[in-house]
């Protein structure tokens, strides 16, 4: 099975999907689009991976190679690879299949606990979690009216709107359980700004005062992309 990713930034890579990956042996290629490399063709890849990034999905001004990007994960979702969203990846997966990308009500940004839904619960992918799993976040915008096709399997608090499924193969996480400690590090370093004190943004201390949920949210994205391998070899989706 091969994997590609989407980068957007320097310091947001995939993490704990990597070690999952080459535990695996799986073959991994990436198009780093901060460095405007130039996006693959379809078949070479199974799987697609599109992390996350501080922009937002309409700032093709800056960063022009967005609407490539766009045209590209419609193009890899139409063709029924598996595509996993995380954070931007996702609003931008939701922007493609027809949903809105708009502003939270509230910046969520730290260590806050989701609720799967019962939907969720009874599926292989997300029935290993426990209740209220403690997940890592970083973002002020979500997604909404997404099409019938798609199923919102998770919320949180302060966003309603944490996590899809689109026809099957498709999945779009508003937080993240692949960062490892370099990338949270990372993400504070060059986003400080971004962590104006609120309900549900936390202090870089308090960000930095639990790696054992990292621990933990990095072996929960294990035991969902065993699934997805499972699954998808199986023929089941």
């Amino acid at each position: 099975m091969r994997i590609h990713y989407l980068q957007h930034v320097s310091f947001e890579n995939p993490g704990s999907i990597l070690e999952w990956a080459e535990s695996h042996r799986f073959p991994v290629t990436a198009t780093l689009l901060y460095k405007n490399e130039a996006l693959p063709e379809l078949n070479e890849f199974d799987w697609l991976i599109v992390m996350g990034g501080p922009m937002n999905i309409d700032e093709e001004s800056d960063y022009p190679w967005l609407k490539a990007e766009k045209q590209f994960l419609k193009k890899a979702i139409d063709s029924g690879k598996v595509v996993i969203g995380m954070c931007l990846g996702s609003q931008l997966i939701a922007a493609v299949i027809g949903g809105k990308v708009v502003q939270n009500t509230q910046k969520e940004i730290g260590w806050f606990p989701i609720t799967f839904s019962e939907k969720a619960k009874a599926l292989p992918l997300f029935a290993f979690f426990p209740e209220n799993p403690m997940v890592f976040h970083w973002h002020g915008d979500t997604f909404i009216d997404l099409p019938a096709e798609a199923v919102m399997i998770a919320a949180s608090k302060a966003c309603q709107n944490q996590a899809f499924i689109y026809k099957k193969r498709v999945f779009g996480f508003q937080f993240h359980l692949e960062n490892n400690g370099s990338i949270i590090n990372d993400l504070i370093k060059n986003c400080s700004d971004e962590m104006i004190p609120g309900d549900y943004v936390q202090s870089p201390e308090a960000v930095l005062a639990h790696p054992e949920y990292i621990t933990q949210d990095n072996r929960w994205m294990a035991a969902f992309l065993n699934q997805l391998q499972q699954l998808t070899e199986n023929g089941i989706i």
